[in-house]
C-alpha cells in the first residue's frame, strides 16, 4: 500500500461523517479529484474571504475554527452548523472557517478515503500578489501513471487564474524545498517570501520554517501553519549555521526515502509538544496526537 493512501491522525475523518451526523459514507463521495476539491471548496470558506461571499464572519470563528488540526475537529465543527451530507453545498454561515492549509488537508483526507494517494504540500504561490510569494499549502496527489500533480482545492472563479487549479505549475506554486534552494543558491529575495500584507512575516527564517513543516506533511505530521518548536519559527531567534544546513539538505532531498531519514535528524524532528503561535490566541504548547 502507498504510505500516502494511508490515513494519518491529522486527516483520518473516522467513519467520514456517519458518527456525527453528516449522513455521508464512502459510496457516497466521487473519486474525481477536481469534484473532491469542489465538496472541501463548499464546506470551507478561507478566514479572509469572507467578502467575496458578502459574509462578515464572526469573531470567535475567525479566532477557533483555524485551530482545529484534525479532521475530526473539522467535521464535528461541520456538524454542528448544518446537517446535510458533505457532498451538499452549504452557504458561508454553515462552512467551517480555515485556511488553506484546512482545504488541503481536507481534500488529502477524501483522496485518500476514495483510493488517490495524496500529501499536503507547504510552500509559497506565486499567483496571489504579483511579484511576491505568498504563503500557502495545496494538495499534491498521485495520477495512475505514478506521477504526482498539484491542486489547489482552496482557489474558485474569483481568482481568475491563468491555469487550471488541479493542475498547478511547480513555476507557480513552489514547494518550501525549492524556495529555499532558490533563495539559498539563485540569488532569490528572501524578503518576497511571506505572508503578504505583513512587514516582518516573510524573509529567510520563514521559508525555513515551512520548509521543516513541509517535510514534517511528508511525513505524516500536517501541522498547523505556525506551528514550531523554537523562538526561530518565528524570526525570534537568528537561523544557527545548523538551522541552515538542516534546511540545505530539505532542499536537496529528492525521494521517500530520502524525506523519511531526514524527519529523524534532531534538527529537523517534530517534538510531542511543539508551541502553536497562535495568530489570535497567542503563543500556546499543544502535545500532539500520535499516529
Amino acid at each position: 500500500m502507498d504510505d500516502y493512501l494511508k490515513q494519518t491522525p491529522y486527516s483520518d475523518p473516522g467513519d467520514l461523517g456517519l458518527g456525527l451526523g453528516l449522513g455521508l459514507g464512502l459510496d457516497d463521495l466521487p473519486r474525481d479529484p477536481g469534484e473532491l476539491a469542489r465538496v472541501v471548496r463548499d464546506l470551507i470558506i478561507h478566514r479572509g474571504e469572507g467578502q467575496l461571499f458578502g459574509y462578515t464572519v464572526p469573531e470567535q470563528r475567525l479566532h477557533e475554527d483555524a485551530e482545529s488540526r484534525y479532521v475530526r475537529e473539522i467535521l464535528r465543527i461541520l456538524r454542528e452548523r448544518g446537517d446535510g451530507p458533505l457532498t451538499e453545498r452549504r452557504p458561508p454561515e454553515g462552512r467551517f472557517v480555515g485556511t488553506c492549509r484546512d482545504f488541503s488537508l481536507l481534500h488529502c483526507s477524501l483522496l485518500r478515503a476514495t483510493g488517490t494517494p495524496a500529501r499536503p504540500r507547504c510552500g509559497f504561490a506565486g499567483y496571489f500578489v504579483e511579484g511576491f510569494h505568498e504563503d500557502h499549502w495545496v494538495t499534491e496527489y498521485r495520477l495512475p501513471d505514478g506521477g504526482w500533480r498539484l491542486a489547489d482545492a482552496q482557489t474558485h472563479h474569483e481568482y481568475e487564474l491563468p491555469f487550471d487549479p488541479m493542475d498547478v505549475p511547480r513555476d507557480q506554486f513552489l514547494v518550501a524545498g525549492d524556495a529555499w534552494r532558490m533563495c539559498r543558491e539563485e540569488g532569490a529575495d528572501p524578503e518576497t517570501f511571506g505572508l503578504g500584507g505583513s512587514d516582518w512575516l516573510k524573509g529567510l527564517w520563514f521559508v525555513r520554517g515551512n520548509v521543516v513543516r513541509d517535510l514534517a506533511a511528508l511525513n505524516g505530521v500536517e501541522l498547523l501553519p505556525w506551528d514550531g518548536w523554537g523562538p526561530e519559527f518565528l524570526g525570534r531567534a537568528p537561523l544557527t549555521a545548523d538551522d541552515l544546513a538542516a534546511a540545505d539538505a530539505v532542499a536537496a532531498a529528492r525521494t521517500e526515502d530520502d524525506w523519511r531519514r531526514l524527519s529523524t535528524d534532531p534538527r529537523l524532528a517534530v517534538p510531542a509538544e511543539i508551541v502553536s503561535y497562535t495568530p489570535y490566541l497567542g503563543d500556546r504548547r499543544v502535545t500532539l496526537a500520535q499516529g
